[in-house]
């Protein structure tokens, strides 16, 4: 059987969010009693709870919603980076040494470990040299541990500005604090959420 390492946090009610968007909230529809054969619930929640992908329409007025992404970037070889640091970005020295022969997706563990109950202020984001460095070695997508590839208190978002002018695909909050560094297969697919500028995704690593 192949090992599937889950790379999703759970998302549940109380879960940490960008200070402002919306929580998650469930509530059930139905329940099972004499009268009801079936438990139904219902949720409501920010595009970027948990695991997601970013579209461009996030950060690109003219940008495409999360149904139109193509699904081959989700899926295949990625090579997991131990990129953590004292610093608030990790700068492109941190990455060049773990860059040969690397595949078209790149996850970076800037963190010891997130807990999805927490929001982690202050956390270490990626610098938009960073994110040139990776696409300039064709690179196609970046996913982090954390909320966001840009620091929390970013208001022109550098990094997410370069996803953008480099056509880059974005995962952010995945966990990746008990992955070992090295080359997985990556499955993270947003749901098809149209017209919208972000989706939850279930991602996984396998071994290859």
């Amino acid at each position: 059987m192949t090992l599937i390492i889950d790379i999703t946090p759970p998302v549940r009610q109380g879960m940490a969010v960008f200070p402002g968007d919306a929580h998650f909230k469930s509530a059930n529809t139905f329940e099972i009693s004499e009268d009801c054969p079936v438990n139904v619930a219902e949720f409501s929640m920010s595009c970027h709870c948990g695991a997601h992908a970013d579209a461009p329409l996030h950060y690109d007025r003219k940008g495409i919603s999360v149904d139109q992404l193509d699904l081959t970037d989700f899926v295949g070889p990625a090579r997991v980076i131990d990129a953590r640091g004292p610093e608030a970005l990790c700068s492109p020295d941190m990455l060049r040494a773990s860059l040969a022969d690397r595949p078209l997706r790149v996850l970076l563990r800037l963190a010891d470990r997130i807990d999805p109950m927490v929001w982690p202020e202050g956390f270490r984001a990626v610098s938009p040299e960073s994110m040139t460095l990776l696409a300039d070695h064709g690179v196609k997508l970046i996913g982090v541990d954390v909320p966001s590839v840009d620091p929390e208190t970013s208001k022109k978002l550098p990094s997410h500005e370069i996803a953008r002018s480099r056509d880059l695909r974005i995962l952010e909050n995945l966990a990746l604090s008990a992955v070992e560094p090295g080359d997985y297969e990556l499955i993270a697919l947003p749901m098809k959420l149209e017209g919208l500028d972000a989706a939850p995704v279930r991602a996984i690593l396998r071994p290859l």
